[in-house]
């Protein structure tokens, strides 16, 4: 087990999604995030079953990120309950995975 995770999160459409994306990646909250869209969103939301297109962000991150992770997506956000996600990295390549976690490391620059 490590601990990189990778956080899944629905937005409106890519146009958000980006959005939190650079937020993400400026704050070094995230390595990488993959928007894929559209998809289709079934769900039940205020009594009712509801359906939407929307973005599918995949991100990936470390635990220690997570919260502050989930914070910065809350506040930029225009759902009022986002869907954030975390799922465990298992294992990985090992390369892939050391990138990961210097790309979320806060530097001394």
């Amino acid at each position: 087990m490590t601990d990189k995770i990778v956080v899944l999160v629905t937005t409106n459409g890519v146009r958000q999604a980006k959005r939190i994306a650079r937020a993400l990646l400026d704050q070094r909250l995230a390595a990488c995030a993959n928007l894929i869209t559209p998809i289709r969103s079934l769900y039940r939301w205020q009594g009712k079953i509801a359906e939407d297109r929307e973005c599918l962000m995949v991100i990936k991150t470390t635990r220690g990120q997570f919260d502050a992770l989930r914070a910065c997506v809350e506040k930029l956000h225009t759902y009022s309950v986002p869907e954030v996600i975390a799922l465990p990295i298992i294992d990985g390549a090992e390369n892939y995975l050391s990138w990961l976690a210097e790309s979320v490391a806060k530097s001394a620059e």
